[in-house]
């Protein structure tokens, strides 16, 4: 079977802490530490259910942004999205998910509020791929390199 794993890509200079909360009875995985503009990848276990979110360097450990997963959920694929349920107002951690070898589905965005998220909580917005790897993107985007990365993302910070 292929290995699981979160493709963790921090956009800006700020230094983030990822914290993993698993479905209950589940393995916890530890927190991982980003330094800005960097990544990190983590390998998750088999059928793990759960979620991470963002805290910034020297703020509170405060939920945000959710990056939410099933890990070989029905037929073995992979689901996940990103809520805004918890924290809609956080707007410096996860923005977006997507297959690691595939532009879509995409799940979030790099501006907040957008239809493209779990914004409450009857939504339709959990997405699925038959990849085990995705790619979470952190921090905000800046102006420049926005404009010259939109169409290339996914693939420029792989």
């Amino acid at each position: 079977a292929q290995e699981n794993i979160l493709h963790f890509v921090n956009q800006d200079s700020t230094t983030r802490t990822i914290i993993f909360t698993a479905q209950a009875g589940l393995e916890e995985i530890p927190s991982l530490v980003i330094p800005g503009l960097g990544t990190a990848n983590q390998t998750m276990p088999n059928s793990w259910i759960g979620n991470c979110y963002s805290v910034s360097e020297g703020a509170p450990n405060v939920p945000g942004m959710l990056a939410e997963f099933r890990f070989n959920g029905y037929a073995g694929a992979c689901y996940f999205d990103v809520s805004a349920i918890v924290n809609p107002n956080d707007t410096e951690g996860v923005k977006m998910i997507f297959p690691k070898n595939s532009d879509t589905p995409v799940s979030g965005c790099q501006t907040f509020p957008c239809s493209n998220a779990y914004n409450k909580w009857d939504d339709v917005a959990t997405l699925s791929t038959p990849d085990s790897e995705l790619v979470v993107l952190l921090g905000t985007l800046s102006n420049a390199r926005r404009r010259g990365l939109v169409a290339r993302m996914p693939r420029e910070f792989v």
